[in-house]
């Protein structure tokens, strides 16, 4: 889908309804025993982020939502029910944490006991308000020191409804929130003509953070995994790696504001040769990293090019129908002296993601605690991103564009970049969310114009 923001996913007036859990869910949730089964441990360092944040005075909203229309007129019986049925699909969405003292303790509500609560909100006529109380409201639900921490929500028209699901970020990851126009879409259907979609149960998020988890604990700080990230962080300066171009952020200055870019890099036929070109490299997502590091080099003059390369942690078809936060990072190294132009960078690039990639499976926090350092956390990003996803295979991608299909992303503090860049049928999407500094867009204006332009330049030969 098109990443962006609230502000810019064509939100209309309408008649606003919110769906919640059940008061009689809540109770049941209030009497929980303990789930044995742990959080994961990105789960556990988003929890502590935000926490830490918040004692130092600062309430930083990180949820996604998936946006999208349901055309015609809408039954909101019928789509409550397919919201629930979705829902109990997927176990992460019915477990929460309880903070108690400095641990993170887990509960999980059975299906059963799963009920939703629907509130007409009322009318809108201006978009502008619609959309700030969406934003107000997500901001105060879907938040990882509360629990339930979603919220869903519909825009009914008499021709079409707008539906909005947020989640805080410890229930899904981009994957997830791509999946959700098309299962909510077929299981509404199906209500409507009074059918039912058969479909195999879905892994649950909740066993995998289990199952990640106790392979992690057997690793020490002897393992290889962590000697190759204790090297690589000392040769950040004993940092985890910024987006190496000036951002305008002065040192101690506090968490700046952040903004957000975002547009069609090129069409359908530029991305088609571009991953071409790059195919006997590894694909895109190679050719979308070397161009970084030339570029970052012009602007930032840097002589090594350092990122946290973002991938998926589904390395089984298990987990592929599941919603979850399913993310790990390899450490990659681009040296201007071995790569002085985009095939040594392709080929560069490629040799770091084979030798590294593996590096993904092991939870960063886990391993940043082996090493002992402190990584207090004082913004919600430990480090800057540039992620590449072909979401082309994706069911009901097709139909994105007719249905206003949107991932929404909070852009509200961070002094780190985070770079998405999607393929899509109609071609290669960009979006980034950047501090507020006039030198910072400067320069993540300068990026986006290069990588579009090299980008072409490549695809035309």
């Amino acid at each position: 889908m098109r990443i962006t923001d609230i502000q810019r996913c064509e939100i209309k007036p309408g008649r606003l309804f919110e769906w919640s859990l059940s008061p009689a869910a809540l109770a049941v949730a209030e009497g929980l025993e303990e789930d044995s089964r742990p959080a994961a441990y990105i789960q556990e360092s988003h929890i502590r982020t935000a926490r830490s944040l918040r004692a130092d005075g600062l309430s930083v909203p990180t949820w996604l939502a998936a946006a999208f229309d349901i055309p015609g007129s809408v039954d909101l019986d019928v789509l409550e029910s397919a919201l629930r049925d979705w829902m109990l699909r997927h176990e992460t969405l019915r477990s929460g944490f309880r903070l108690v003292g400095d641990e993170i303790r887990r509960f999980t509500l059975l299906p059963e006991d799963v009920s939703l609560r629907r509130e007409a909100i009322g009318d809108f006529s201006d978009a502008t308000e619609l959309t700030q109380y969406l934003q107000d409201r997500f901001d105060s639900t879907a938040d990882a020191l509360r629990w339930p921490n979603f919220l869903y929500t519909a825009v009914v028209r008499d021709d079409c409804t707008s539906v909005y699901m947020a989640f805080d970020h410890s229930n899904v990851d981009a994957y997830s929130l791509q999946r959700i126009p098309a299962e909510i879409h077929e299981l509404y259907t199906a209500g409507v003509e009074g059918g039912a979609v058969v479909r195999s149960e879905a892994s649950s998020y909740v066993d995998f953070c289990e199952i990640e988890r106790t392979n992690a604990d057997q690793i020490d700080a002897d393992h290889e995994v962590v000697a190759r990230w204790r090297e690589f962080i000392r040769r950040c300066d004993g940092r985890l790696p910024s987006f190496p171009v000036d951002l305008g952020v002065a040192p101690g200055a506090g968490l700046p504001t952040q903004k957000l870019m975002q547009g069609m890099l090129v069409g359908a036929d530029d991305a088609a040769a571009f991953e071409a070109y790059c195919r006997p490299y590894g694909g895109t997502l190679v050719g979308i990293l070397a161009a970084t590091s030339l570029i970052v080099r012009e602007i930032g003059g840097q002589s090594v090019y350092r990122t946290v390369a973002p991938f998926h942690t589904r390395v089984k078809s298990q987990w592929s129908d599941s919603v979850g936060w399913y993310v790990g990072g390899a450490p990659i190294e681009v040296p201007a002296a071995k790569a002085p132009d985009f095939d040594s960078a392709l080929k560069t690039v490629r040799a770091e993601l084979h030798a590294n990639r593996s590096l993904a499976r092991i939870p960063l926090a886990r391993v940043l605690g082996l090493l002992g350092s402190d990584f207090r956390p004082t913004s919600p990003d430990l480090y800057s991103i540039v992620s590449y996803v072909d979401t082309r295979g994706l069911p009901g991608s097709e139909r994105w564009a007719e249905l206003n299909a949107y991932g929404l992303i909070r852009v509200s503090y961070g002094d780190q970049v985070c770079v998405w860049v999607n393929r899509l049928h109609e071609g290669l999407w960009f979006a980034s969310r950047y501090p507020e500094t006039d030198i910072a867009y400067k320069n993540m204006r300068l990026y986006s114009e290069w990588l579009r332009d090299l980008i072409v330049s490549v695809a035309r030969g």
